[in-house]
């Protein structure tokens, strides 16, 4: 693509609406607006000018409004416009299609964004967060990316590679100084400023393991014997009738999927058909997606009722489910009198509501556990960040074994640059046309 183009492209969702925007960037773009639009007024920089949207006889297909950033005071840090319509898709087209006859070019995905990023607007980390922004469901996933875009990832990496930086200096330093018998860094020096790195480092890179869990969610099976209460506990945590409950065993035939949110993060909750030996056809069948459904879970709560003694048959669930993954036996029906508590299960009713929302959170601390960055917003969501972390973490350590083994700094020098390297590619410093592509092909057009 040419950078040095101005693009245009239709930055609102297909379908019609209440408003749609057209949006261009670029040094052309005052001067495709004034050919597209009969303006109302003067094009000023940051005002919104009412113009009337003209087709090439000069007829009149809509009443608009431009938005005029000038550069460097925009997103992309270039020139640029945004032309609002009516949202009816034929005005939104004719406008974009007349933008390109007039001299700008239709935007590939991403481009807005990755001219924001090339221009100094926005660092990579940022980049990467606009686009957790357009896909968030839930509105703590929004508040993360919003964090992320204002450079909440930025400020936790920058003070470590800092640090990195100091120390490669000191080393630096004394190879300068070597030839003078001068020992400006000693063991105990090197190992007392890189130890901060490499445990910040790896604290970043594990901190993936929740930020994943908050960026894609996670799904959940709920098995168990027929009338344990899947479905009333089903219900409860939906928080709504979503399953239908009766006292019939094997009420449940199919797999019922809902989706949730659990402090924020998306999850898909299945309710399965009751797991006991059966002859009927269709339940076998039910039984077996619901074997399926617990080993594709991320986790598995196995619903016993705690009014009753455990089963052999509930024991090998129990087994089977613990062997293939995440695991919660949860005992309900705490509501009744002959309910028996039993260590190692959860206790709950389902009818109550009785230990619900401490079993969301059980479910979330089984799955990752929340350390003081993911308590504070600090945590990393993007695969390629952790990626990148986890290989300059290796180095690090790489670089505290060669320390304790008295290896020469020429020879430390190039571990602490290995480790500098996936620093400078999370802020897109080092990063590779090719990887940049990848990166921002991922955007919707328009973005």
């Amino acid at each position: 693509m040419n950078l040095r183009d101005t693009i245009a492209a239709i930055s609102t969702p297909p379908g019609r609406g209440g408003i749609g925007i057209v949006r261009i960037s670029g040094a052309r773009t005052a001067e495709i607006i004034q050919l597209l639009v009969r303006l109302r007024g003067e094009l000023r920089p940051w005002t919104a000018t009412l113009g009337e949207l003209l087709d090439p006889a000069g007829q009149l297909v809509d009443e608009v409004v431009v938005t005029y950033f000038a550069a460097p005071r925009s997103f992309t840090a270039e020139d640029v416009a945004e032309i609002s319509c009516h949202g009816a898709p034929v005005v939104l087209q004719h406008c974009l299609e007349h933008a390109l006859q007039r001299g700008a070019r239709l935007a590939e995905p991403g481009e807005f964004t990755l001219r924001a990023f090339l221009n100094g607007r926005i660092d990579l980390p940022q980049a990467e967060a606009v686009r957790d922004l357009i896909d968030a469901t839930t509105l703590y996933q929004a508040r993360i990316a919003a964090l992320q875009t204002q450079g909440s990832v930025s400020k936790r990496i920058s003070p470590v590679k800092a640090q990195l930086l100091e120390l490669i200096s000191l080393l630096e330093a004394g190879i300068d100084f070597a030839e003078d018998d001068i020992s400006v860094a000693p063991p105990g020096e090197i190992l007392r400023r890189l130890e901060p790195v490499l445990r910040q480092t790896t604290a970043l890179a594990r901190s993936f393991v929740y930020g994943n869990l908050v960026r894609s969610g996670f799904s959940l099976a709920i098995v168990g014997a027929p009338n344990a209460g899947k479905s009333s506990l089903f219900n409860a945590l939906l928080q709504q009738d979503r399953a239908i409950v009766t006292d019939i065993p094997g009420t449940t035939r199919d797999l019922v999927s809902e989706s949730v949110e659990f402090a924020g993060i998306p999850v898909r909750v299945l309710d399965t058909a009751g797991i006991r030996e059966t002859g009927e056809v269709i339940e076998k069948l039910g039984i077996e997606r619901s074997y399926q459904a617990m080993a594709d879970a991320d986790l598995t709560l196995v619903v016993r009722d705690g009014a009753t003694a455990r089963s052999e048959s509930e024991n090998a669930l129990i087994d089977r489910a613990r062997s293939q993954g995440a695991t919660i036996v949860v005992s309900n029906k705490a509501d009744l009198p002959g309910y028996m508590s039993v260590t190692g299960e959860f206790r709950v009713s389902a009818l109550t509501g009785e230990g619900i929302p401490e079993l969301r959170e059980a479910v979330l601390d089984q799955l990752a556990p929340r350390g003081e960055l993911e308590l504070q917003g600090g945590f990393i969501t993007s695969l390629r960040q952790e990626q990148l972390l986890t290989e300059a973490a290796k180095m690090l350590e790489k670089a505290r074994e060669a320390v304790l083994a008295g290896v020469a700094h020429e020879f430390l020098l190039l571990d602490l640059y290995g480790a500098l390297q996936p620093f400078d590619a999370i802020s897109g410093a080092t990063t590779a046309d090719d990887i940049l592509n990848r990166i921002f092909s991922t955007f919707c057009i328009g973005k």
